[in-house]
């Protein structure tokens, strides 16, 4: 009997499958092993802190096999930087040291950012405080499951009392922004965001 996917609460073994579909849709949307020698480098950023410092609001895409789609953040962007800090870089036991010289490689530019997390703290920002990160593997893409994840997730910052959410997103990620447009996000202007778009909405009305 085949199982539809369905969302539901992320679990600790599901951690395998949340490094693998963070790097496998982390470039622009697409495959970024080819640009890491670690693979784990990508998720240690943009996923797992999230999972593990806060998983009340991580969520994933079942497909009755594994996970193959997840939402995870913050409800409070400047409480999650510290705990960043000072609970998840020590957990990574100097396995990331901070590069000491030029930015020479994609594993290099993401070591630097994993130890600069107050780069999150954007005062343009301050009036959606919570922030999110959501990945599809491109099979499962288009079928649903990214409004499903996002109503989940909005549905719970809501019932935190938390009034708005933001992201930010490589703005040659089209589709991505796409489908940000398409529930309800807006962008937040924001000086000198380099190669990013930052998103915004408030978590009440649900997804349209």
């Amino acid at each position: 009997m085949t199982t539809s996917p369905f969302i539901r609460p992320y679990r600790p073994e599901d951690r395998t499958a949340l490094y693998d579909i963070c790097v496998r849709t982390g470039h622009e949307g697409g495959d970024a092993r080819h640009l890491y020698d670690d693979h784990d480098l990508l998720p240690s950023l943009f996923a797992a802190p999230y999972a593990e410092l806060e998983p009340d609001l991580a969520f994933v895409a079942d497909d009755g096999d594994r996970a193959v789609g997840y939402i995870v953040g913050t409800a409070d962007t400047a409480a999650f930087v510290e705990r960043f800090r000072t609970e998840w870089i020590p957990r990574l036991g100097g396995r990331y040291p901070d590069p000491a010289g030029p930015l020479l490689t994609a594993d290099d530019q993401m070591a630097a950012l994993l130890h600069r997390p107050e780069r999150m703290l954007v005062p343009e920002l301050a009036a959606h405080p919570a922030h999110l990160h959501i990945d599809l593997l491109p099979g499962h893409q288009r079928a649903g499951l990214g409004r499903a994840l996002m109503t989940r997730f909005l549905s719970t910052l809501a019932a935190k009392d938390v009034s708005g959410v933001h992201l930010g997103m490589v703005t040659a990620n089209t589709a991505a922004r796409a489908f940000y447009d398409r529930v309800g996000f807006h962008v937040i202007p924001v000086p000198d965001a380099g190669e990013l778009t930052y998103l915004g909405r408030t978590t009440a009305g649900g997804v349209a």
